[in-house]
């Protein structure tokens, strides 16, 4: 078990580092692609995991070269992740962290998904009444890679950015941990990396 004792608080990424549920999120970004005339690719998608949905189809609209609406393809995506009879599991490395420091630490979530659909995993999961904050892509003006979700969650828990560590499974979360002055451990295919 990673020893954190030196921290003060813990910021979870939800998608991928705390809940396993970024094999749907993939699937409905392949549908929202097919439909839209996005070419699909897998890596590329996942390298965009904790970006906003309406940010990340701003990107591919310029990747591509081509117009969409952020909000009719977003729009899209969670339809499609709607019909999906999906319920992401708890990802078990990361919760065991959660469990192990929850009495003693505070522990906040920063998401890149949008509040009403983190606010029903989290419930789903009965973590929502045992975190100290969580910030969404709802709740911010600038999304990750901008350190702005992790910033939020350390204020709302009353903690300063270097007395925070960050779990996170992108490169792009990484990057906004590191920007925003805290330690960061990576989670990959629902291992931590130490």
């Amino acid at each position: 078990m990673v020893d954190l004792r030196s921290y003060k608080g813990i910021i979870f990424d939800m998608d991928g580092t705390l809940i396993d549920s970024m094999g749907a999120h993939m699937e409905a970004w392949r549908l929202a692609c097919e439909q839209h005339g996005f070419p699909f690719d897998l890596d590329y998608m996942y390298s965009l995991g904790g970006v906003p949905t309406r940010k990340t189809v701003e990107i591919l609209n310029e990747k591509y070269a081509m117009s969409h609406s952020p909000d009719e393809v977003a729009r899209t995506k969670r339809e499609m992740w709607e019909k999906m009879d999906h319920t992401p599991t708890i990802i078990e490395s990361t919760m065991a962290v959660f469990r192990q420091y929850r009495p003693s630490m505070r522990i906040g979530i920063g998401t890149g998904a949008e509040r009403p659909h983190a606010v029903h995993l989290l419930e789903h999961h009965g973590l929502l009444s045992e975190i100290d904050a969580l910030v969404t892509a709802t709740d911010v003006t600038h999304g990750k890679p901008h350190p702005e979700t992790f910033l939020t969650v350390a204020e709302k828990m009353g903690l300063a950015p270097k007395d925070c560590v960050v779990f996170e499974d992108t490169e792009i979360g990484r990057k906004a941990a590191s920007d925003g002055g805290m330690d960061c451990i990576m989670v990959h295919n629902g291992e931590i990396q130490i």
